[in-house]
């Protein structure tokens, strides 16, 4: 309309709107201000449900949007390139219709084509009724019961119809039993059964509060309502209060059998290990797991008793190393070496070469004794006893408190040691925060 910029109409299907709210076009999440709103040609401040209206949207282009797109407020809808749906396959057809026939997807003013899956048969028969789903050419933003129609790609004719069940699935493998029953209860669940059931099929990802508005389409407050309840019965585990996203109980359940599988199986394989990293664990559970999940998932399982975490290691809390008696053999023979040679021992690697062992299995033990705290590593291959290094920075503690700085010849010559040594081990001391460089030389570094 020349001189009021551009207008949308349509029929208000649920809610209200004002002037002054900030609108956003599904699916592509373009976001405009309502300058106006009419209804049946008179000015109004606001539009109701059930009402049809015309919106003047504020610097927004008449080519950025087109026919079928959908308003809403801003994360109220989710765009998806799937949905699940009932399908009822008209008796006036005069064939069956095979699995991933093209077809005509009619929702509100869109048409859209794509694929439709029959999940459960081949084929379905005129005047069958199905659950299916549709993959799509271009995204949709629907709600659950949403209506639509499907026509035939050519000659252009409806075949069928029904609601939508899921707007917003994962892609389904054919013939899985637990997906068909799945979708074909939804309709005998109560609004509460059908929140738990949202979120049990959301897996291990869970869902949030604006996803369940989109896949329940229960209004917000009996919504909230409903998934407290479900909070108190245990039913449902809040993950993220910011997004409101929580995780069945039987996914989380599911998630601690694996957990504890995974462990068992690092456990198994490394049994000279005190435990796993929690960054490698992570990458082990299933789908890439939202960190405040797994986070959730950990602390719940220490607080029962059944992992136990020192630092960034995790490990099964009934875990134990126990070494074969050739393992208990090469752990004393380095514990002597180490102790033997002081300020200048062997690079592991020699001292390796010499235990006539499995390289593999002496770096088993090896790092068996830096977790335990009975060596230190200095650098790469390079290893002292802690008893050494312990007294080694009790001695330069002591000359820096008297003498207020150091410089590299005078540590060498405390320690003794040949420079391929004292290099590694002032950089050590650097790294550990006890000294600080400045310069040729080292002070020590203040606390705080």
């Amino acid at each position: 309309m020349k001189g009021f910029g551009t207008v949308i109409t349509g029929s208000l299907l649920s809610g209200q709107v004002r002037t002054g709210d900030t609108i956003m076009i599904y699916p592509r999440k373009i976001t405009s201000k309502v300058r106006g709103i009419q209804v049946h040609n008179r000015s109004v401040e606001q539009a109701l449900a059930g009402q049809r209206t015309a919106i003047n949207f504020q610097g927004l282009e008449k080519t950025a949007i087109e026919r079928g797109e959908t308003l809403a407020f801003p994360g109220a809808l989710t765009p998806s390139y799937m949905v699940d749906v009932s399908l009822l396959y008209l008796k006036s057809n005069k064939k069956s219709l095979k699995n991933r026939t093209r077809a005509r997807f009619h929702t509100g003013t869109s048409e859209i084509l794509g694929n439709l899956i029959l999940l459960d048969r081949e084929e379905i028969k005129p005047g069958q009724e199905t659950v299916a789903q549709l993959r799509l050419d271009a995204p949709v933003s629907l709600v659950k019961d949403d209506r639509y129609v499907i026509r035939s790609y050519s000659p252009v004719r409806t075949i069928g119809g029904g609601v939508v069940l899921n707007p917003m699935p994962p892609k389904h493998k054919r013939f899985r039993q637990e997906v068909i029953d799945g979708l074909s209860r939804i309709h005998k669940l109560s609004p509460e059964q059908l929140v738990a059931d949202c979120v049990d099929r959301s897996g291990y990802q869970g869902a949030t509060f604006n996803d369940l508005v989109v896949m329940t389409n229960i209004v917000d407050k009996s919504l909230d309502q409903m998934i407290q309840a479900l909070l108190s019965k245990k039913q449902l585990i809040q993950v993220d209060k910011d997004s409101r996203r929580v995780i069945h109980a039987n996914s989380f359940d599911a998630l601690k059998q694996h957990l504890r599988q995974t462990l068992h199986a690092y456990h198994e394989a490394n049994p000279l290990r005190s435990g796993i990293q929690k960054e490698e664990l992570r990458s082990k559970i299933p789908s890439a797991l939202n960190a405040k999940v797994f986070t959730l998932l950990l602390n719940q399982m220490i607080k029962d008793e059944e992992v136990a975490a020192e630092g960034d290691t995790v490990r099964l809390s009934a875990h134990k190393i126990s070494l074969g008696a050739d393992q208990e053999d090469i752990r004393q023979r380095i514990l002597a070496e180490y102790s033997r040679s002081g300020l200048q021992p062997p690079w592991f690697k020699e001292l390796s070469a010499g235990l006539k062992t499995d390289p593999s299995r002496a770096a088993d033990v090896l790092r068996l004794l830096v977790e335990e705290g009975q060596l230190v590593k200095v650098k790469e291959d390079l290893y002292f006893a802690a008893g050494v290094v312990k007294d080694l920075q009790d001695r330069l503690v002591a000359f820096l408190a008297q003498h207020g700085e150091i410089s590299t010849p005078q540590f060498k010559e405390m320690t003794g040691a040949s420079r391929k040594y004292v290099i590694p081990l002032i950089e050590y001391f650097d790294a550990r925060n006890v000294t600080i460089r400045i310069g040729d030389i080292r002070k020590l570094r203040k606390s705080g």
